[in-house]
């Protein structure tokens, strides 16, 4: 896969664009969510993001998460999926 195929921009509300590159997408408890990595040489941290429905049939909107539950979760699936790929620490 070329590595720009997995890179993805994501706009804000006050339209400022930021690059992510798509690590995984994780369904849980009936919602999908996509597990990112901000593509910035210092960032050591991935984002996860829920998986909404766009304004038109092909786009989506991506939404943060509040939930520790729900998070840690999601991340816990995110690392047994990739526990051959990732070396997750602690």
């Amino acid at each position: 896969m070329d590595e720009l195929d997995n890179m993805i921009t994501i706009s804000d509300s006050q339209g400022n664009d930021y690059q992510f590159e798509f690590l995984d997408l994780i369904e849980y408890d009936g919602e999908e969510y996509v597990v990112l990595l901000e593509d910035d040489p210092e960032a050591d941290e991935v984002v996860i993001l829920k998986i909404e429905d766009g304004d038109t049939p092909d786009t989506e909107n991506y939404t943060s998460v509040d939930d520790e539950r729900i998070l840690q979760s999601v991340f816990d699936i995110f690392k047994e999926k990739n526990k051959e790929i990732y070396d997750f620490e602690g």
